[in-house]
């Protein structure tokens, strides 16, 4: 049986090319003070680019599944840390990803209605759980990511 994906994308909406920032530290030597450039960009930023770029659809929905379920984790070790601004960040982040995983649904297959529905439903309970910093809350989200990203998985035969 064919397991059609229900996405419209062969890479993430809005993805640029980003190119190194050039930035000029100065480093005290004894008397002697020179500039150093630096780039932000560096190896692990160019995996990940190249990652994204040669990447299949299917592989890019994995790793969107993987980012929502990373920040999910995140958000929840930073409640136990007491830090709520990066309970923020994370929480905000995993919503960016429900975001894109619903903007970029193909409307034309059966299931995008579902997904979506799903996707909006997680998308609200992220918010709930960011204001009141919920753990329950986080959790019942984290579980469905989860969920989906193992499904995903499974359905076309990817690993992690």
């Amino acid at each position: 049986m064919a397991v059609m994906n229900p996405y419209n994308y062969a890479r993430p909406r809005n993805f640029i090319k980003v190119e190194p920032d050039v930035k000029e530290e100065k480093v005290e030597a004894n008397a002697l003070s020179r500039p150093l450039k630096t780039t932000s960009f560096n190896k692990a930023d160019q995996y990940l680019e190249n990652k994204v770029l040669n990447a299949k659809p299917e592989e890019l929905t994995l790793m969107l599944y993987e980012g929502l379920v990373k920040f999910i984790k995140k958000a929840l070790i930073y409640i136990e840390d007491e830090n709520p601004s990066e309970v923020n960040y994370n929480a905000q982040r995993a919503q960016a990803i429900l975001d894109e995983l619903r903007a970029t649904l193909n409307q034309d297959i059966a299931i995008s209605e579902s997904l979506e529905s799903l996707y909006e439903y997680m998308s609200f309970k992220l918010v709930e759980a960011n204001i009141e910093k919920s753990e329950i809350l986080f959790n019942e989200i984290l579980e469905m990511a989860v969920s989906f990203k193992e499904t995903w998985k499974e359905a076309f035969g990817l690993k992690d």
